[in-house]
């Protein structure tokens, strides 16, 4: 199945070459997008030298937009399953093929969690809270549990890669993603990674701004689990 793997980046020239070396060394047929969120690094000249295929917006769409300008370039080039993995090296490559295999199984959506074995990278203290407490609020409203709803690294076929292109969230959009395809009676399931602790630049949630996304996500959750189901169907 023809697969794309997606990658958000903003000023992620640190991180992306230690990447771009490990999706080399991965096993599968996969064709590579950076999606360049305006950066003012040189993320774009790192994809270049790597022979990376890039886009680089004309301005900062945030994390939701960069991922959408993805799901879109999908669609255009007519991908069976679409992979999701952060640009700042915590996802490891080598689990793209197992990804791969969930969604040739039968899954519309396959998360990549970090809490089904512990292992690895667990995030830290305030952000685990955050993570158990949008699981148990997914699973009060749709009656499925994901461990790991705000996890990034993620997989999903061509009616899950429709959705997304139509519409996706501005910011902190996987918890919210998540409720949309299970809105729409859609398979979402789960499989374990192991991830890495960020090692250069600097992450987007701040203190701050943590307090911003747990009520904003609470609210886009709520909302998505009674919102009217998309027009689920696969693109020509």
């Amino acid at each position: 199945m023809k697969t794309l793997v997606i990658i958000p980046a903003y000023n992620e020239r640190e991180n992306l070459p230690k990447l771009f070396e490990a999706l080399k060394e991965t096993n599968g047929n996969f064709d590579v997008i950076v999606i360049n969120d305006c950066s003012k690094d040189d993320t774009e000249a790192v994809c270049k030298s790597y022979g990376i295929k890039v886009i680089t917006l004309p301005v900062n769409l945030g994390i939701g937009g960069a991922v959408q300008t993805g799901y879109l370039y999908a669609v255009y080039h007519n991908y069976d399953i679409a992979i999701q993995i952060d640009g700042d090296g915590q996802h490891d490559p080598k689990f793209i093929p197992y990804l791969i295999k969930r969604i040739e199984e039968g899954n519309h959506l396959c998360i990549g969690s970090r809490f089904i074995e512990n292992e690895g990278f667990q995030s830290s203290k305030i952000r685990r809270i955050g993570i158990k407490y949008f699981s148990k609020l997914i699973k009060l409203l749709t009656g499925t549990l994901i461990t790991d709803p705000t996890s990034g690294y993620r997989a999903c076929n061509r009616k899950v890669i429709s959705i997304f292109a139509n519409d996706y969230p501005k910011d902190y959009p996987e918890p919210e993603t998540v409720v949309t395809v299970l809105r729409n009676k859609l398979k979402v399931s789960e499989m374990p990674v192991i991830m890495n602790a960020r090692e250069g630049g600097t992450s987007s949630i701040t203190n701050l701004k943590g307090i911003y996304y747990m009520i904003k996500v609470t609210l886009a959750i709520m909302i998505a689990s009674i919102s009217k189901k998309s027009v689920v169907k696969d693109y020509e």
